[in-house]
């Protein structure tokens, strides 16, 4: 096959890829791109996360401390692994909720208290 060949071949391939449709869970995930996922906790602190469309994740937690690191869809779960600044080898997992900005839902956090999120227009914070 030509280099021609190859190179139109690859670009069908992803024009397929571009306009296959998207699983239930990442169409669920897909307001939140270029929005803000605020977390508010018990004692009225926040935490503040953007997903990133290819697979990470930046977020200001309460303390003022920016963490990020990598994304995935397990299941109807958006799974977060934690890579900066520090290495956490455990992923945590939270159930995905369709809706748009201004959708609100209860959630547990990391130490399995209860949170509500919201998702907010633009990246707030």
């Amino acid at each position: 096959m030509s280099t021609s060949g190859l190179v139109l071949g690859a670009m069908a391939a992803v024009a397929i890829a571009a306009t296959a449709p998207m699983p239930p869970p990442l169409i669920a995930l897909e307001p939140a791109f270029g929005n803000t996922i605020v977390t508010t906790y018990p004692n009225g602190k926040v935490t503040r996360t953007w997903l990133h469309r290819d697979g990470t994740y930046e977020a200001l937690r309460a303390n003022g401390d920016r963490t990020g690191g990598v994304w995935k869809v397990k299941g109807a779960a958006l799974c977060i692994t934690q890579k900066r600044p520090v290495y956490v080898p455990m992923a945590f997992c939270t159930p995905i909720v369709p809706g748009g900005v201004g959708a609100s839902w209860s959630a547990k956090g990391l130490l399995g208290e209860p949170v509500r999120n919201t998702l907010v227009a633009g990246r707030q914070g």
